[in-house]
């Protein structure tokens, strides 16, 4: 997101390949419906929830890199906004997907996954390189 490098816009790109998708546990892939999607710009995007269920999974963010929590986020949400040429986007989104897209909206309104995060499951994702 733009916030997220210090550019004041409401901005988010979001890229989800095939190889980044097999980095996650298969059960986690299934149960998440992890699929691939191109990347995506958004410029002032306007998020709607399709589905409030909330589904608690893992995430991590380059914001905080090292850590990670169990988020609870929407099963399904519309987004909609313009596109980095101006025209009109719109992407209804389940599963992973919809968690990507719920995190960079955060994002844009300064909020970080540690501010929804079950504190509890607040971990660091290298704790057992300090374990001998």
């Amino acid at each position: 997101s733009a916030p997220q490098l210090g550019v004041p816009l409401r901005v988010f790109a979001a890229e989800l390949s095939e190889e980044r998708c097999l980095r996650y546990p298969p059960e986690l892939r299934r149960e998440h419906r992890v699929r691939p999607f191109p990347l995506r710009v958004l410029v002032n995007p306007a998020l709607r929830v399709l589905d409030s269920r909330l589904v608690v999974a893992p995430e991590g963010c380059a914001s905080l890199q090292g850590f990670s929590a169990f988020v609870p986020r929407h099963w399904a949400v519309h987004v909609s906004g313009v596109d980095e040429n101006g025209e009109p986007v719109s992407w209804e989104a389940t599963g992973w997907a919809a968690r990507i897209i719920q995190h960079e909206m955060d994002h844009l309104d300064g909020i970080l996954y540690i501010d929804r995060m079950d504190t509890r499951t607040f971990t660091n994702v290298n704790w057992m390189e300090f374990v001998d």
